[in-house]
Protein backbone atom coordinates (compact mmCIF):
# COMPACT_ATOMS: atom_id res chain seq x y z
CA UNK A 1 0.00 0.00 0.00
CA UNK A 2 3.34 2.19 0.60
CA UNK A 3 4.34 1.49 -2.57
CA UNK A 4 1.11 2.56 -4.25
CA UNK A 5 0.82 5.60 -2.99
CA UNK A 6 4.40 6.78 -3.41
CA UNK A 7 3.85 5.72 -7.36
CA UNK A 8 0.32 7.55 -7.18
CA UNK A 9 2.37 10.62 -5.46
CA UNK A 10 5.44 10.65 -8.55
CA UNK A 11 2.37 10.47 -10.82
CA UNK A 12 1.61 13.37 -9.63
CA UNK A 13 4.59 15.39 -8.98
CA UNK A 14 6.58 17.44 -10.88
CA UNK A 15 6.45 20.80 -12.31
CA UNK A 16 3.92 22.13 -15.02
CA UNK A 17 5.50 23.91 -17.92
CA UNK A 18 3.53 26.42 -20.09
CA UNK A 19 1.86 29.35 -19.17
CA UNK A 20 -0.56 29.85 -16.35
CA UNK A 21 -3.88 30.92 -17.35
CA UNK A 22 -4.64 34.57 -16.11
CA UNK A 23 -8.16 36.14 -17.84
CA UNK A 24 -6.33 39.41 -20.46
CA UNK A 25 -7.07 42.78 -18.95
CA UNK A 26 -9.90 44.25 -21.09
CA UNK A 27 -10.28 48.03 -21.06
CA UNK A 28 -14.34 48.79 -20.34
CA UNK A 29 -16.40 51.80 -19.57
CA UNK A 30 -17.60 52.44 -15.85
CA UNK A 31 -21.30 52.15 -17.27
CA UNK A 32 -23.94 51.51 -20.10
CA UNK A 33 -24.14 54.69 -21.90
CA UNK A 34 -27.48 55.79 -20.82
CA UNK A 35 -27.37 52.97 -18.81
CA UNK A 36 -27.41 52.50 -14.34
CA UNK A 37 -24.80 51.79 -12.49
CA UNK A 38 -26.63 48.98 -10.37
CA UNK A 39 -25.14 45.94 -11.21
CA UNK A 40 -27.30 42.73 -12.88
CA UNK A 41 -27.27 39.85 -10.00
CA UNK A 42 -27.95 36.53 -10.67
CA UNK A 43 -29.58 37.18 -13.86
CA UNK A 44 -29.21 33.56 -15.50
CA UNK A 45 -31.74 32.20 -12.95
CA UNK A 46 -34.45 34.98 -13.89
CA UNK A 47 -37.65 33.58 -15.47
CA UNK A 48 -38.62 37.17 -17.12
CA UNK A 49 -40.49 36.16 -19.81
CA UNK A 50 -42.98 36.00 -17.38
CA UNK A 51 -43.21 39.44 -16.97
CA UNK A 52 -45.25 39.44 -20.18
CA UNK A 53 -47.83 38.08 -18.19
CA UNK A 54 -49.02 35.93 -20.94
CA UNK A 55 -49.91 32.31 -20.00
CA UNK A 56 -50.05 31.14 -23.66
CA UNK A 57 -46.24 32.23 -23.58
CA UNK A 58 -45.36 30.88 -20.32
CA UNK A 59 -46.25 27.42 -21.30
CA UNK A 60 -44.69 27.29 -24.16
CA UNK A 61 -41.26 28.48 -22.91
CA UNK A 62 -41.80 25.79 -20.06
CA UNK A 63 -42.11 23.13 -22.78
CA UNK A 64 -39.90 24.19 -24.61
CA UNK A 65 -37.07 24.28 -23.01
CA UNK A 66 -37.45 20.89 -21.36
CA UNK A 67 -37.78 19.35 -24.97
CA UNK A 68 -36.22 21.62 -27.95
CA UNK A 69 -33.81 19.41 -30.00
CA UNK A 70 -30.96 21.97 -30.09
CA UNK A 71 -30.87 22.38 -26.37
CA UNK A 72 -31.35 18.62 -25.51
CA UNK A 73 -27.78 18.31 -28.07
CA UNK A 74 -25.88 20.71 -26.06
CA UNK A 75 -26.71 19.04 -22.52
CA UNK A 76 -25.65 15.96 -24.16
CA UNK A 77 -22.27 17.60 -25.25
CA UNK A 78 -21.97 18.04 -21.43
CA UNK A 79 -22.20 14.54 -20.73
CA UNK A 80 -19.69 14.03 -23.56
CA UNK A 81 -16.86 16.75 -21.92
CA UNK A 82 -17.91 15.42 -18.44
CA UNK A 83 -16.81 11.68 -19.56
CA UNK A 84 -13.82 13.47 -21.28
CA UNK A 85 -12.69 15.21 -18.06
CA UNK A 86 -12.98 11.75 -16.63
CA UNK A 87 -9.88 10.63 -18.72
CA UNK A 88 -7.55 12.61 -17.98
CA UNK A 89 -5.41 12.92 -15.19
CA UNK A 90 -4.29 9.89 -13.23
CA UNK A 91 -7.21 7.34 -15.30
CA UNK A 92 -5.07 8.81 -18.36
CA UNK A 93 -1.50 7.63 -17.05
CA UNK A 94 -2.36 4.07 -15.29
CA UNK A 95 -3.04 1.35 -17.25
CA UNK A 96 -3.14 -2.34 -16.45
CA UNK A 97 -4.44 -5.73 -17.43
CA UNK A 98 -4.74 -8.76 -15.63
CA UNK A 99 -4.45 -12.74 -16.89
CA UNK A 100 -5.28 -15.73 -15.15
CA UNK A 101 -5.75 -19.15 -15.22
CA UNK A 102 -6.78 -22.53 -13.19
CA UNK A 103 -6.02 -26.38 -14.18
CA UNK A 104 -6.99 -29.10 -12.86
CA UNK A 105 -6.13 -32.70 -13.47
CA UNK A 106 -6.70 -36.42 -12.40
CA UNK A 107 -9.34 -38.87 -13.37
CA UNK A 108 -9.35 -43.00 -14.24
CA UNK A 109 -6.12 -44.35 -14.58
CA UNK A 110 -4.53 -41.70 -11.97
CA UNK A 111 -3.37 -41.98 -8.25
CA UNK A 112 -4.11 -38.62 -7.64
CA UNK A 113 -5.03 -34.95 -9.46
CA UNK A 114 -3.28 -31.76 -9.06
CA UNK A 115 -4.30 -28.17 -9.52
CA UNK A 116 -2.54 -25.16 -10.45
CA UNK A 117 -3.41 -21.81 -10.27
CA UNK A 118 -1.46 -18.65 -11.98
CA UNK A 119 -2.18 -15.43 -12.96
CA UNK A 120 -0.19 -12.00 -13.50
CA UNK A 121 -1.27 -8.20 -13.15
CA UNK A 122 0.93 -6.06 -15.55
CA UNK A 123 0.33 -2.15 -15.02
CA UNK A 124 2.22 0.76 -16.16
CA UNK A 125 2.32 4.69 -14.87
CA UNK A 126 3.36 7.22 -16.37
CA UNK A 127 5.02 10.23 -13.75
CA UNK A 128 4.03 13.22 -14.94
CA UNK A 129 7.26 15.56 -14.65
CA UNK A 130 6.64 18.62 -16.70
CA UNK A 131 3.01 18.96 -15.84
CA UNK A 132 1.71 17.56 -19.55
CA UNK A 133 -0.93 15.40 -17.80
CA UNK A 134 -1.70 18.28 -15.27
CA UNK A 135 -2.26 20.53 -18.41
CA UNK A 136 -4.79 17.85 -20.24
CA UNK A 137 -6.86 17.76 -17.11
CA UNK A 138 -6.99 21.36 -16.99
CA UNK A 139 -7.62 21.76 -20.75
CA UNK A 140 -10.66 19.39 -20.28
CA UNK A 141 -11.87 21.40 -17.18
CA UNK A 142 -11.75 24.03 -19.89
CA UNK A 143 -13.55 22.27 -21.85
CA UNK A 144 -16.02 20.90 -20.04
CA UNK A 145 -16.91 24.95 -18.36
CA UNK A 146 -17.17 25.89 -22.51
CA UNK A 147 -19.94 23.33 -22.91
CA UNK A 148 -21.77 24.24 -20.51
CA UNK A 149 -21.39 27.94 -21.38
CA UNK A 150 -22.84 26.95 -24.63
CA UNK A 151 -25.00 25.41 -23.38
CA UNK A 152 -26.88 28.36 -22.08
CA UNK A 153 -26.02 30.11 -25.16
CA UNK A 154 -28.01 27.35 -27.10
CA UNK A 155 -31.18 28.23 -24.60
CA UNK A 156 -30.90 31.97 -25.18
CA UNK A 157 -30.45 31.62 -28.76
CA UNK A 158 -33.72 29.57 -28.72
CA UNK A 159 -35.59 31.65 -26.69
CA UNK A 160 -35.22 34.44 -28.97
CA UNK A 161 -36.11 32.70 -31.27
CA UNK A 162 -39.27 31.45 -29.89
CA UNK A 163 -40.27 34.36 -28.13
CA UNK A 164 -39.71 36.59 -31.82
CA UNK A 165 -41.97 33.54 -33.51
CA UNK A 166 -45.01 34.24 -30.72
CA UNK A 167 -44.49 37.98 -30.71
CA UNK A 168 -45.04 37.58 -34.56
CA UNK A 169 -47.48 35.10 -34.59
CA UNK A 170 -49.72 37.79 -32.19
CA UNK A 171 -48.79 40.89 -34.26
CA UNK A 172 -50.57 38.78 -37.32
CA UNK A 173 -53.14 38.36 -35.57
CA UNK A 174 -53.86 41.78 -34.46
CA UNK A 175 -53.49 42.75 -38.15
CA UNK A 176 -55.56 39.98 -39.06
CA UNK A 177 -58.50 41.37 -36.55
CA UNK A 178 -57.62 45.04 -37.87
CA UNK A 179 -57.83 44.81 -41.29
CA UNK A 180 -61.17 42.95 -40.79
CA UNK A 181 -62.13 45.80 -39.12
CA UNK A 182 -61.55 47.77 -42.34
CA UNK A 183 -63.04 45.29 -44.18
CA UNK A 184 -66.45 46.74 -42.63
CA UNK A 185 -65.59 49.87 -42.81
CA UNK A 186 -65.17 50.14 -46.34
CA UNK A 187 -68.27 47.62 -47.04
CA UNK A 188 -70.24 50.34 -45.11
CA UNK A 189 -68.58 52.99 -47.68
CA UNK A 190 -69.42 51.22 -50.68
CA UNK A 191 -73.09 51.15 -49.61
CA UNK A 192 -72.97 54.35 -49.10
CA UNK A 193 -71.57 55.64 -52.50
CA UNK A 194 -73.99 52.36 -54.19
CA UNK A 195 -77.44 54.17 -52.92
CA UNK A 196 -75.97 57.67 -54.32
CA UNK A 197 -74.83 56.19 -57.42
CA UNK A 198 -78.33 54.77 -57.96
CA UNK A 199 -80.06 58.02 -56.90
CA UNK A 200 -77.67 59.68 -59.84
CA UNK A 201 -75.56 61.15 -56.73
CA UNK A 202 -72.25 60.29 -57.75
CA UNK A 203 -70.18 58.48 -60.36
CA UNK A 204 -69.36 54.99 -61.65
CA UNK A 205 -65.85 55.50 -61.69
CA UNK A 206 -66.36 56.84 -57.42
CA UNK A 207 -67.98 53.39 -56.73
CA UNK A 208 -65.38 51.99 -58.50
CA UNK A 209 -62.48 53.60 -56.31
CA UNK A 210 -64.39 52.59 -53.31
CA UNK A 211 -64.81 48.66 -54.53
CA UNK A 212 -60.97 48.47 -55.53
CA UNK A 213 -60.26 49.73 -52.22
CA UNK A 214 -62.54 47.27 -50.45
CA UNK A 215 -60.91 44.44 -52.52
CA UNK A 216 -57.39 45.65 -51.67
CA UNK A 217 -58.00 45.33 -48.02
CA UNK A 218 -60.06 41.59 -48.55
CA UNK A 219 -56.91 40.73 -50.73
CA UNK A 220 -54.54 40.70 -47.82
CA UNK A 221 -55.98 38.97 -45.57
CA UNK A 222 -54.57 35.84 -47.03
CA UNK A 223 -50.93 36.86 -46.74
CA UNK A 224 -51.26 37.66 -43.15
CA UNK A 225 -52.99 34.35 -42.25
CA UNK A 226 -50.27 32.47 -44.04
CA UNK A 227 -47.46 34.70 -42.07
CA UNK A 228 -49.44 34.05 -38.80
CA UNK A 229 -49.36 30.02 -40.09
CA UNK A 230 -45.88 29.95 -40.33
CA UNK A 231 -44.62 31.85 -37.02
CA UNK A 232 -46.76 29.38 -35.39
CA UNK A 233 -45.49 26.46 -37.39
CA UNK A 234 -41.95 27.70 -36.47
CA UNK A 235 -43.19 27.46 -32.68
CA UNK A 236 -43.95 24.02 -33.45
CA UNK A 237 -40.49 23.16 -35.02
CA UNK A 238 -39.01 25.02 -31.36
CA UNK A 239 -40.88 22.68 -29.32
CA UNK A 240 -40.49 19.64 -31.58
CA UNK A 241 -44.09 18.77 -30.87
CA UNK A 242 -46.82 18.67 -33.91
CA UNK A 243 -48.47 21.81 -35.19
CA UNK A 244 -52.18 21.07 -35.13
CA UNK A 245 -52.38 21.10 -31.08
CA UNK A 246 -50.18 24.57 -31.20
CA UNK A 247 -52.20 25.66 -34.14
CA UNK A 248 -55.71 25.09 -32.22
CA UNK A 249 -54.39 26.69 -29.24
CA UNK A 250 -53.26 29.39 -30.55
CA UNK A 251 -55.73 30.23 -33.26
CA UNK A 252 -58.07 31.19 -29.53
CA UNK A 253 -56.44 34.64 -29.78
CA UNK A 254 -54.94 36.76 -27.15
CA UNK A 255 -53.65 40.10 -27.09
CA UNK A 256 -50.36 41.42 -28.76
CA UNK A 257 -47.39 41.20 -26.22
CA UNK A 258 -47.17 44.38 -23.97
CA UNK A 259 -43.15 46.01 -23.10
CA UNK A 260 -42.95 44.88 -19.24
CA UNK A 261 -41.81 47.76 -16.89
CA UNK A 262 -38.00 47.71 -15.91
CA UNK A 263 -34.82 47.77 -18.62
CA UNK A 264 -31.98 47.82 -16.17
CA UNK A 265 -28.42 47.16 -17.74
CA UNK A 266 -25.53 46.81 -15.08
CA UNK A 267 -22.07 47.23 -15.50
CA UNK A 268 -19.93 45.74 -18.11
CA UNK A 269 -18.61 43.85 -15.67
CA UNK A 270 -21.51 41.80 -14.55
CA UNK A 271 -22.16 41.38 -18.52
CA UNK A 272 -18.99 39.11 -18.38
CA UNK A 273 -20.24 37.22 -15.67
CA UNK A 274 -23.97 36.73 -16.89
CA UNK A 275 -23.11 36.38 -20.77
CA UNK A 276 -22.65 32.61 -21.81
CA UNK A 277 -21.07 33.04 -25.14
CA UNK A 278 -18.33 35.34 -23.32
CA UNK A 279 -17.56 33.04 -20.63
CA UNK A 280 -17.45 30.10 -23.54
CA UNK A 281 -15.30 32.52 -25.27
CA UNK A 282 -12.98 32.54 -22.36
CA UNK A 283 -13.25 28.80 -21.42
CA UNK A 284 -12.11 28.08 -24.62
CA UNK A 285 -8.72 30.66 -24.29
CA UNK A 286 -7.80 28.78 -21.04
CA UNK A 287 -8.05 25.41 -22.70
CA UNK A 288 -5.90 26.87 -25.14
CA UNK A 289 -3.80 28.12 -22.95
CA UNK A 290 -3.38 24.37 -21.40
CA UNK A 291 -3.05 22.85 -24.56
CA UNK A 292 0.29 24.95 -24.71
CA UNK A 293 1.45 23.42 -21.46
CA UNK A 294 0.78 19.88 -22.96
CA UNK A 295 2.73 20.64 -26.30
CA UNK A 296 5.51 22.12 -24.62
CA UNK A 297 6.01 18.85 -21.91
CA UNK A 298 6.10 16.77 -24.81
CA UNK A 299 9.12 18.35 -25.84
CA UNK A 300 11.25 16.85 -22.38
CA UNK A 301 11.87 13.72 -21.24
CA UNK A 302 9.17 10.98 -19.71
CA UNK A 303 9.11 8.45 -17.01
CA UNK A 304 7.25 5.15 -16.77
CA UNK A 305 7.06 2.59 -14.25
CA UNK A 306 6.10 -0.72 -15.61
CA UNK A 307 5.80 -3.47 -13.50
CA UNK A 308 3.75 -6.79 -13.15
CA UNK A 309 2.81 -9.28 -10.54
CA UNK A 310 2.34 -12.74 -10.96
CA UNK A 311 1.34 -15.90 -9.19
CA UNK A 312 2.11 -19.72 -10.57
CA UNK A 313 1.77 -23.10 -8.88
CA UNK A 314 2.13 -21.19 -5.40
CA UNK A 315 4.81 -19.14 -5.97
CA UNK A 316 5.05 -15.39 -5.55
CA UNK A 317 7.10 -13.40 -8.56
CA UNK A 318 6.87 -9.47 -9.70
CA UNK A 319 8.89 -7.28 -11.68
CA UNK A 320 9.20 -3.53 -11.47
CA UNK A 321 11.09 -1.42 -13.91
CA UNK A 322 10.96 2.51 -15.00
CA UNK A 323 11.62 3.44 -18.84
CA UNK A 324 12.75 6.82 -19.53
CA UNK A 325 11.86 8.16 -23.00
CA UNK A 326 14.03 10.93 -24.56
CA UNK A 327 12.63 12.72 -27.42
CA UNK A 328 15.52 13.71 -29.25
CA UNK A 329 14.66 12.70 -33.66
CA UNK A 330 11.27 14.66 -33.09
CA UNK A 331 12.27 17.89 -31.61
CA UNK A 332 11.38 20.14 -34.75
CA UNK A 333 7.98 18.23 -35.20
CA UNK A 334 7.13 18.80 -31.48
CA UNK A 335 8.65 22.51 -31.54
CA UNK A 336 6.27 22.67 -34.48
CA UNK A 337 3.09 21.50 -32.98
CA UNK A 338 3.84 23.91 -29.45
CA UNK A 339 4.10 26.60 -31.78
CA UNK A 340 1.22 25.87 -33.27
CA UNK A 341 -0.54 25.64 -30.54
CA UNK A 342 0.32 29.07 -29.42
CA UNK A 343 -1.01 30.53 -32.20
CA UNK A 344 -4.08 29.12 -31.22
CA UNK A 345 -3.95 30.44 -27.98
CA UNK A 346 -3.55 33.84 -29.60
CA UNK A 347 -6.28 33.32 -31.41
CA UNK A 348 -8.99 32.35 -28.68
CA UNK A 349 -7.70 35.16 -27.28
CA UNK A 350 -8.66 37.79 -29.85
CA UNK A 351 -11.79 35.96 -30.21
CA UNK A 352 -12.52 35.96 -26.66
CA UNK A 353 -12.01 40.20 -26.70
CA UNK A 354 -13.96 40.29 -29.73
CA UNK A 355 -16.90 38.74 -27.69
CA UNK A 356 -16.15 41.12 -25.50
CA UNK A 357 -16.89 43.72 -27.26
CA UNK A 358 -19.99 42.38 -29.21
CA UNK A 359 -21.52 41.74 -25.68
CA UNK A 360 -21.23 45.39 -24.50
CA UNK A 361 -22.41 46.61 -28.15
CA UNK A 362 -25.24 44.28 -27.75
CA UNK A 363 -26.60 45.25 -24.89
CA UNK A 364 -25.98 49.21 -25.87
CA UNK A 365 -27.80 48.70 -28.98
CA UNK A 366 -30.93 46.88 -27.48
CA UNK A 367 -31.08 49.36 -24.43
CA UNK A 368 -31.24 52.18 -27.18
CA UNK A 369 -33.87 50.30 -29.15
CA UNK A 370 -35.69 49.69 -26.22
CA UNK A 371 -36.43 53.47 -25.30
CA UNK A 372 -36.56 54.42 -28.97
CA UNK A 373 -39.25 52.09 -29.28
CA UNK A 374 -40.94 52.51 -26.79
CA UNK A 375 -41.02 55.91 -27.49
CA UNK A 376 -42.14 55.36 -31.66
CA UNK A 377 -45.13 52.75 -29.93
CA UNK A 378 -46.68 55.25 -27.91
CA UNK A 379 -46.74 58.26 -30.56
CA UNK A 380 -48.17 55.50 -33.21
CA UNK A 381 -51.10 54.61 -31.00
CA UNK A 382 -51.53 58.28 -30.72
CA UNK A 383 -51.31 58.40 -34.19
CA UNK A 384 -53.95 55.79 -35.11
CA UNK A 385 -55.86 56.83 -32.64
CA UNK A 386 -56.26 60.29 -34.48
CA UNK A 387 -56.24 59.04 -37.52
CA UNK A 388 -59.77 56.26 -36.57
CA UNK A 389 -61.44 59.77 -35.42
CA UNK A 390 -60.53 61.70 -38.40
CA UNK A 391 -62.28 58.81 -40.44
CA UNK A 392 -65.49 59.35 -38.43
CA UNK A 393 -65.73 62.48 -39.05
CA UNK A 394 -64.56 61.62 -42.80
CA UNK A 395 -67.30 59.77 -43.37
CA UNK A 396 -70.06 61.89 -41.26
CA UNK A 397 -68.87 64.79 -43.79
CA UNK A 398 -69.07 62.84 -46.55
CA UNK A 399 -72.51 62.00 -46.24
CA UNK A 400 -73.36 65.65 -45.57
CA UNK A 401 -71.85 66.07 -48.89
CA UNK A 402 -68.80 68.71 -46.81
CA UNK A 403 -66.08 66.53 -48.21
CA UNK A 404 -65.64 64.79 -52.03
CA UNK A 405 -65.11 60.97 -52.14
CA UNK A 406 -61.14 61.27 -52.77
CA UNK A 407 -61.14 62.75 -49.28
CA UNK A 408 -62.66 60.07 -47.68
CA UNK A 409 -60.62 57.41 -49.35
CA UNK A 410 -57.42 59.17 -48.45
CA UNK A 411 -58.53 59.08 -44.89
CA UNK A 412 -59.44 55.43 -44.64
CA UNK A 413 -56.09 54.43 -46.24
CA UNK A 414 -53.90 56.68 -43.49
CA UNK A 415 -56.47 55.29 -40.57
CA UNK A 416 -55.72 51.73 -42.00
CA UNK A 417 -52.14 52.34 -42.24
CA UNK A 418 -51.56 53.87 -39.02
CA UNK A 419 -53.33 51.21 -36.97
CA UNK A 420 -51.02 48.34 -38.29
CA UNK A 421 -47.90 51.00 -38.37
CA UNK A 422 -49.03 51.04 -34.48
CA UNK A 423 -49.57 47.55 -33.98
CA UNK A 424 -46.12 46.37 -35.72
CA UNK A 425 -44.49 49.56 -33.67
CA UNK A 426 -45.71 47.32 -29.94
CA UNK A 427 -44.41 44.23 -31.87
CA UNK A 428 -41.39 45.73 -32.07
CA UNK A 429 -41.04 47.86 -28.55
CA UNK A 430 -41.67 44.45 -26.93
CA UNK A 431 -39.21 42.18 -28.69
CA UNK A 432 -36.38 44.81 -28.43
CA UNK A 433 -37.36 43.89 -24.48
CA UNK A 434 -36.68 40.39 -24.87
CA UNK A 435 -33.55 41.09 -27.23
CA UNK A 436 -31.91 43.35 -24.12
CA UNK A 437 -32.74 40.32 -21.82
CA UNK A 438 -30.83 37.93 -23.66
CA UNK A 439 -28.10 39.75 -24.72
CA UNK A 440 -27.68 40.46 -20.33
CA UNK A 441 -27.67 37.40 -20.11
CA UNK A 442 -30.75 36.68 -18.55
CA UNK A 443 -32.35 33.48 -17.71
CA UNK A 444 -29.62 31.39 -19.41
CA UNK A 445 -29.35 28.88 -16.40
CA UNK A 446 -33.05 28.23 -16.46
CA UNK A 447 -34.62 25.22 -17.49
CA UNK A 448 -37.80 23.57 -18.36
CA UNK A 449 -37.54 20.81 -14.99
CA UNK A 450 -39.23 21.93 -11.95
CA UNK A 451 -36.81 24.38 -9.72
CA UNK A 452 -34.58 24.54 -12.82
Amino acid sequence: MKTRSLLLSLLLAGCAVGPEYQRPEVALQTRFVEGSAETIGAIAAQRWWLDYKDPTLTELVTRGLAQNLDVMAAIEAIRQAQAELRETGVNSAVDGSLSGARTTSGGDGFDGSSTIDSGELDASMVIDLFGGIRREREAAQASLTAARAEAETVRLAWLAELISAYADARYYQEVLALTRTTIRTRTETVAIIQRQFEAGATTEYELAEAEALLSTARASLPEYAALFDANVYAIATLLNEPAAPIMAQMQKGAPQLSTPGGDSTGVPADLLRNRPDVRSAEADLAEAVANVGVTEAALYPSLSLSGSVGRSDGADSWSFAPALSLPVFNQGQLRASRDAQISVAKQAEITWRSAVSSAVEDVQVARSNLSHYRQRASLLRTAASDYDRALSLAQENYRKGAITLLDLLDTDRSAASARISAASAVNDAAQAWATLKIATGSGAAVSGQPGG
